[in-house]
């Protein structure tokens, strides 16, 4: 019985150190990270309510992203090492770094209303805690079962990472909580035992990982619906080209037309840095992007090297599974034909920008 009690106590030791772990980045960010609020003076031209975001929004957009570009770095490492040898804490820490400079930006820019703050700081804990296990996991029993497997990956390590890849390409344009994960873990349990040991470690520890993450998508999915949906759509206004040019840009719908430039709707996330390109490479200038003049956009490239660019560098990070780093950029909206000029979507190069 003394066991017992001392097992317990013990167990809510680590829970009370592992609460304390998790909110103390939480109230770093919210005691020191913040500026004196700047309203916005910019007069939009769009008008529209539906269509109009807050400028602060694009800065505060990142910090999912950087869950984006994780799994991006975990790929990269799996396709040609293990788990282990992914850098999890430093992903923490580039996460919680990254949203304390993006919350003073932000501030700067008219600040952060509540129900952002408390996203970010949710998926923020949600984060440092899904790396945080996996980390305690695959640096400890999952580099044992690798010693013991040998240099040679099992038929179970290929599913990981071909899951890992398709996983990372998902997430860009669509909420994670909607990936299969019950097919990809029926393709981790149909590959061929090649080696018993490691084979059952993945297809018992991965496994029981993804299952985890499909009852819990199907939570959040129905929570999400329960609520308004994330409008899809953007609103931009372009100068510079007719509104038959512009019509003939995929996924580029033209609204109206006005002394300013022409209003266009289209795709928000991914599909929308690549739309921008299009437009800037045929001699569009963008003028306003949901009623904001100022954006930001992410940056690959070399360890060390330097931005030649328009804008403002709002912080650096490593970008772990790669050589490189990231660059987050603050500039004008018209400044995005010169950040064009300079760097183009590429790696190195241009990686996101980021709407609101």
């Amino acid at each position: 019985m003394r066991f017992i009690f001392k097992l317990i106590k013990w167990l809510l030791i680590v829970l009370v150190l592992v609460v304390l772990g998790l909110a103390a980045p939480v109230a770093y960010v919210e005691t020191l990270c913040r500026e004196d609020i700047t309203a916005s003076t910019y007069k939009p031209l769009i008008t529209d309510p539906a269509f109009r975001r807050r400028q602060a929004n694009t800065y505060l957009t990142y910090p999912e992203w950087h869950i984006v570009y994780a799994y991006d770095g975990l790929a990269e490492t799996l396709k040609r090492g293990d788990e282990y040898q992914f850098d999890y804490l430093s992903s923490i820490g580039g996460f919680w770094g990254s949203t304390c400079s993006l919350m003073r930006i932000a501030d700067q820019h008219g600040g952060v209303d509540q129900p952002t703050r408390l996203m970010i700081h949710t998926i923020g804990v949600s984060f440092t805690l899904e790396m945080g296990l996996k980390a305690a996991y695959e640096e400890t029993v999952g580099r044992l079962f690798v010693w013991l497997r040998g240099p040679q990956k099992t038929p179970q390590d290929d599913a990981v990472v071909a899951m890992a890849i398709d996983y990372s390409a998902f997430l860009r344009q669509t909420p994670w909580y909607a990936y299969d994960f019950n097919k990809a873990n029926d393709a981790l349990w149909a590959a061929p035992i090649a080696d018993v040991s490691r084979g059952w470690e993945r297809r018992l520890a991965i496994g029981t990982e993804w299952k985890a993450k499909s009852w819990y998508a199907k939570a959040i999915a129905a929570g999400v619906a329960a609520t308004e949906p994330a409008k899809l759509e953007i609103r931009s206004v372009v100068s510079g080209l007719s509104t038959a040019d512009l019509q003939a840009i995929a996924d580029v719908k033209v609204i109206s037309e006005t002394p300013e430039g022409v209003v266009i709707e289209t795709p928000r996330y991914d599909i929308f840095t690549h739309i921008l390109q299009k437009i800037i490479a045929r001699g569009g200038l963008i003028r306003e992007i949901a009623g904001n003049d100022e954006i930001m956009l992410s940056l690959t490239v070399p360890i060390g090297s330097a931005y030649q660019g328009p804008g403002e560098i709002i912080t650096r990070m490593k970008r772990e599974g790669f050589a490189s780093e990231r660059m987050l950029v603050s500039l004008k909206v018209g400044e995005l034909p010169a950040a064009f000029q300079v760097m183009q979507i590429a790696d190195p190069g241009i990686e996101h920008v980021f709407d609101y």
